[in-house]
């Protein structure tokens, strides 16, 4: 079978610098530790610059800049920037750019990760096939006017380049001499950076593919808490395209998002002000309105699919069905009607609502299994 590469959009110097990291992840790294293990040393700096790298993607790169979330120190967004500068996913300034036009153009052409154009585009072929940024930088004004992230702009694969290979080596040769340093290099430097990437490329390509969308289906986002155990809590991508601005992504109280956390952690300290999050009113909603579209769509379906056979048990289900659309469309109003007065609802009155809706969702998974066995037997 031949292979239809186009050769002519390659991105030469992208695609050499993302391939060569992972050859030398997936050979160099382990071949080091099968020679020489990981001590507490290794373990702790790989940890420290996973963590500071990640994070720095995910709360300075994504929740600060792209979506202003809330306002941070100077402080913050110097070590943001200079860690994720050593993360090399591009300047904070190019990467916000992108990122801004996803949320603009989601699932359309001049989305830079449209997921229509596949997996493999969405994960990481985007970035191999692009010779040049698609559409200028014009939708970051806001950001050419930070200085530091000006700085950080001009100077980002310098910066990386000291943050994220040199000092691990240095640090590791201050430790225990060479090997200590290549190790250092290879494990924090090289491994960490291959790591944090596919970390954040997932979410680009598993949260657009599979999941749930309990907020909107508007779009292909979608909610992953699989996903949000390795992004830092980026995986509740369904919530996060339905309230962009809202800081937290994992709006429920169990969800896993460290991401979150730190951001709150930092207002407490007087780094961060201004935390920007959804109504619970507004979030409920958007759960409301999603949940009475898929009981409507079930309706439909089931009516089409109606047979002699099957009428009188599928006619109960649709009948029952429509109850429950009329009882999420009274709750949609009453709620919209408190967003539209800003009367803040009671956290009971929101707890018995939601739970209508947990029970809607039971309904229609009780549903589709009945059809299966119906359909079976018929």
């Amino acid at each position: 079978m031949k292979l239809n590469i186009p050769f002519d959009r390659i991105n030469w110097t992208t695609s050499s610098f993302l391939i060569g990291s992972a050859i030398i992840s997936l050979t160099a790294v382990p071949m080091y530790l099968w020679h020489y293990g990981m001590d507490w040393f290794q373990l702790a700096l790989f940890l420290f610059y996973f963590i500071s790298t990640g994070l720095s993607i995910t709360l300075g790169y994504h929740r600060l800049f792209a979506h202003l979330s809330f306002k941070a120190s100077w402080v913050v967004k110097l070590y943001t920037l200079v860690f994720g500068a050593a993360a090399f996913q591009e300047s904070a300034l190019e990467w916000v750019s992108d990122h801004r036009n996803h949320h603009k153009h989601v699932d359309h052409d001049y989305d830079p990760y449209n997921i229509n154009k596949g997996f493999f585009h969405a994960h990481i072929g985007w970035l191999l096939f692009r010779l040049q940024h698609d559409q200028p930088t014009d939708n970051v004004g806001d950001l050419k006017n930070d200085p530091l992230v000006m700085w950080q702009h001009r100077w980002w694969l310098l910066i990386g380049t000291l943050a994220g290979y040199i000092l691990p080596a240095i640090l590791g040769y201050l430790y225990g001499g060479s090997q200590a340093a290549l190790g250092a290099f290879l494990i924090a430097g090289v491994g960490r950076e291959f790591f944090v990437q596919h970390m954040t490329f997932l979410i680009n390509s598993f949260c657009h593919y599979i999941g749930k969308r309990p907020y909107s289906s508007k779009c292909s986002a979608r909610d992953s808490s699989f996903i949000a155990l390795f992004t830092f809590g980026e995986g509740y991508h369904n919530f996060h395209h339905e309230f962009q601005q809202d800081y937290r992504n994992g709006v429920k109280n169990w969800h896993f998002d460290p991401t979150k956390w730190s951001i709150w952690s930092l207002e407490k300290i007087g780094l961060a002000t201004n935390l920007r999050k959804a109504s619970r009113e507004k979030i409920l909603l958007a759960e409301l309105e999603e949940m009475k579209n898929l009981v409507d769509k079930r309706i439909e379906t089931c009516q089409i699919h109606l047979t002699d056979s099957t009428r009188q048990i599928l006619q109960q289900s649709v009948d029952y069905l429509q109850d429950i659309s009329l009882k999420l469309s009274q709750r949609y109003k009453e709620v919209q009607n408190a967003v539209e007065q800003k009367i803040e609802l009671s956290r009971e009155t929101l707890s018995e609502w939601r739970r209508e809706i947990n029970e809607a969702k039971q309904y229609l998974k009780s549903l589709h299994s009945t059809e299966f066995y119906i359909q079976a037997s018929t």
